[in-house]
């Protein structure tokens, strides 16, 4: 895998990965390359996550994605997080088992990235950037 990358100098930046490649360690090289200073605008490269903001959420998968781009665009968090956002801010109760069903369901949509096991799994919103680099079929 090659990344390359152009600042608004001009300057061109080249990041090669070799080996076996997996989902995992592509966002990871991702993550790199944010680091660096490589990625676009979160807030324009989270389009595909974001509700627009003419529409209402009308679908409570919709509103938990509203919750997590307003609350969590950068940071880890949990499927409990998510929930106790939802009922603070939307005034209505949500199953944990509904969150974590709607998690899951953007996970293989490639618009989130989990880590952990078991009752320790996070959750992470993935740019726009790295859901165009990376095939789903990669794993």
């Amino acid at each position: 895998m090659r990344v390359e990358l152009f600042d608004g100098e001009g300057n061109r930046y080249t990041v090669a990965f070799e080996g076996q490649i997996t989902r995992d360690k592509a966002l990871r090289l991702l993550d790199l390359v944010e680091l660096l200073g490589g990625m676009p605008n979160e807030a324009a490269a989270n389009r595909d996550l974001a509700v627009p903001a003419s529409l209402a959420p009308s679908s409570r998968l919709e509103k938990v994605r509203a919750v997590i781009q307003k609350s969590f665009p950068l940071v880890w968090f949990s499927s409990r997080d998510v929930q106790s956002v939802y009922e603070q801010e939307l005034k209505d109760p949500i199953a944990l088992s509904t969150v974590s069903t709607y998690l899951s369901r953007l996970v293989g949509k490639g618009l989130l990235i989990r880590t952990g096991e078991g009752n320790n799994l996070r959750y992470k919103t993935v740019s726009k950037v790295a859901q165009a680099a990376i095939p789903t079929r990669i794993k």
